[in-house]
């Protein structure tokens, strides 16, 4: 097995993802949106890297079962129903609907990798689902890390290499891993046992607090909370069959 590592999607391109398991973080806040949304009954996730296409594939679709979810600047987009706030994502507002989202980070990380093989999003809140995915049928794969507006974001460095540590530890081989996945996996050692106190001071985490989100880095820094394995299918993000039929309707979240 080995392992790659992009601490920003600007280092790799679709081609170099192409056919490739990719596993994609953004634990403020956009996987651990995804994974909330989809752990309380949302059909699908469709990502999106422009406002611009959200509104024209919104158009496209039914109405009654679509919502528009996403932010700038870490604030709800003027015209959508949501915002990036895991904690907006309940059953009674999102089950059985389709939700287009476009995020600053996060989703631009998702569309890049929309040619792999086999796409899974990763947070904190779902880490021992996807480790366990990862273990079970040994293979390649390459983390991308949404970033924060271009740049390294610690957090996502953090939730990277608890994912590497968890799959190096299910045993058999060590795992040959690039440069980056070693470094990730040092910060995880250095800084994965205060995981929330690491997210309050992240660059990231600071911003959200400062915009009255500070709520959401408790939502975002829970270990295994939700233990579901979204995969991307075409241009879309789902609950694995298996996953879908054994998740709740609702999941509590705590730290």
């Amino acid at each position: 097995m080995r392992i790659d590592l992009f601490f920003i999607p600007h280092q790799t391109d679709e081609l170099a993802l192409r056919e490739k398991t990719v596993i994609v973080i953004d634990v403020l806040r956009a996987s651990t949106t995804i994974i909330t949304a989809l752990s309380n009954g949302a059909r699908e996730i469709i990502p999106v890297t422009t406002v611009e296409s959200a509104v024209k594939i919104s158009g496209n679709l039914f109405g009654d079962v679509i919502l528009l979810g996403g932010e700038r600047n870490g604030r709800m987009i003027d015209g959508f129903s949501l915002g990036n706030s895991p904690a907006e994502y309940t059953a009674e507002r999102v089950r059985g609907k389709a939700i287009i989202l476009s995020t600053t980070n996060g989703s631009q990380a998702l569309v890049k990798a929309r040619y792999a093989r086999e796409l899974f999003v990763c947070g904190f809140v779902n880490i021992g689902t996807v480790a366990d995915a990862l273990w079970r049928t040994p293979r390649d794969f390459t983390i991308v890390c949404a970033g924060n507006d271009g740049a390294l974001s610690m957090e996502d460095s953090v939730c990277a290499g608890m994912l590497i540590s968890r799959v190096a530890a299910s045993g058999g081989a060590e795992p040959e891993m690039s440069d980056g996945a070693l470094v990730a996996r040092t910060l995880h050692r250095t800084f994965g046992r205060g995981i929330l106190k690491m997210i309050r001071s992240s660059e990231h985490g600071r911003r959200l607090q400062e915009i009255g989100m500070g709520a959401d880095l408790k939502l975002c820094s829970g270990i295994d909370t939700l233990p579901v394995l979204p995969l991307l299918e075409g241009n879309v993000i789902k609950l694995r069959d298996e996953q879908e039929r054994k998740a709740p309707g609702v999941h509590s979240q705590e730290s």
